[in-house]
C-alpha cells in the first residue's frame, strides 16, 4: 500500500512536535505498600518531524504504549521514549503521562480509613544530547494564615491549597515519601473521611502550625534540597483563600536543570 507520510514535503518547515493527544489508557504503576497499582492515565506522546516528510506514523505511537502500559515505572518510562523514537525514526521524543494515584490514608485520631487521590506527572523527552525525566505532583494541603491568628481575638482564617513539585529524577524514590514531606509542610494535612474527634485535633494542630503560602514553598524547597537526590526542581503554592476573592500564590525552582 501507497505510504502517504513518508512522501515529500516541499514547503521546507520542521515540526518540532508532532503524535497524539489525550490517550485515555490503563497502566501499572508502583506503589510503596502494594507493590503495584492500577490507575489510568492521559497520555500525550509526540516526536519531531523533518522538513521533507508529509506526515508521522502516529499509530506507532499506540502500539508503544500497548507494549510499555503494564509498567510505566520511572525506569521503563524512559524505555518508552526510546522506543517512540526509534519507531518513529525521529530525532526526539516526548511523552507526557498524566494520572491520578490513591493512597490509604488513617484519620489521626479515630483512625478511620479512606483513599485520599493526588495527580501526578510523568514528564519525558529524549535526543541525541538529553535525556529528561520529570515527576510532577500535586498536593491538597490545608494552612492556617499567620496573620489574621496574630490579630484576632478569637480564631483564624484557613483555606485548602494545592502544593505542585516538578523534580527532575536523579535517583529513584517514592512517590508517598514525598506526599508526606509535603503535608507535613503545610499547617496540615487534607483527608477524605473524618469523624469528629479528628476535625478537632486537625483544627487545633493548624492553628499551632500557621503557615503563609511563602512559608510552605520555602519548607518544602529545604526539605527537598535536603534530600539531595534531585538536580533540579520547582515547588509552587497555590491557597485558595477564604476571605478574599483572589488566591495566594508563591513558586520556587532550585538547581540546575542542564545538569
Amino acid at each position: 500500500m501507497l505510504d502517504v507520510q513518508k512522501q515529500s514535503d516541499e514547503r521546507n518547515i520542521e515540526i518540532k512536535k508532532v503524535g497524539v493527544k489525550n490517550v485515555q489508557y490503563p497502566i501499572v504503576v508502583l506503589d510503596k505498600k502494594n507493590h503495584t497499582q492500577h490507575t489510568v492515565a492521559n497520555i500525550n506522546m509526540y516526536a519531531d518531524l523533518p522538513h521533507n516528510f508529509k506526515g508521522t506514523h502516529m499509530s506507532r505511537l499506540i502500539e508503544v504504549v500497548n507494549e510499555y502500559y503494564v509498567d510505566i515505572s520511572m525506569k521503563n518510562f524512559m524505555n518508552m521514549l526510546d522506543k517512540i523514537r526509534s519507531s518513529m525514526k525521529a530525532r526526539k521524543a516526548y511523552v507526557e503521562v498524566s494520572f491520578p494515584y490513591f493512597i490509604e490514608k488513617e484519620a489521626p485520631v479515630s483512625g478511620m480509613k479512606s483513599m485520599m487521590e493526588y495527580n501526578c506527572q510523568y514528564l519525558g523527552e529524549v535526543d541525541d544530547y538529553k535525556r529528561k525525566f520529570y515527576v510532577g505532583i500535586k498536593v491538597p494541603i490545608s494552612t492556617l494564615c499567620p496573620c489574621s491568628r496574630e490579630i484576632s481575638d478569637r480564631g483564624a482564617h484557613n483555606q485548602r491549597g494545592i502544593v505542585g513539585v516538578k523534580l527532575l529524577f536523579g535517583s529513584f524514590f517514592w512517590i508517598e515519601d514525598i506526599i508526606d514531606l509535603i503535608e507535613d509542610s503545610a499547617s496540615s494535612e487534607v483527608f477524605t473521611l473524618l469523624k469528629r474527634e479528628d476535625e478537632k485535633y486537625i483544627t487545633e494542630r493548624a492553628y499551632d502550625r500557621p503557615r503563609f503560602v511563602e512559608d510552605v514553598v520555602r519548607e518544602v524547597t529545604q526539605r527537598l534540597a535536603q534530600i539531595g537526590i534531585f538536580p533540579w526542581f520547582s515547588v509552587e503554592a497555590e491557597n485558595f483563600e477564604s476571605i478574599h476573592n483572589h488566591s495566594a500564590y508563591a513558586y520556587v525552582e532550585w538547581g540546575n536543570k542542564e545538569t
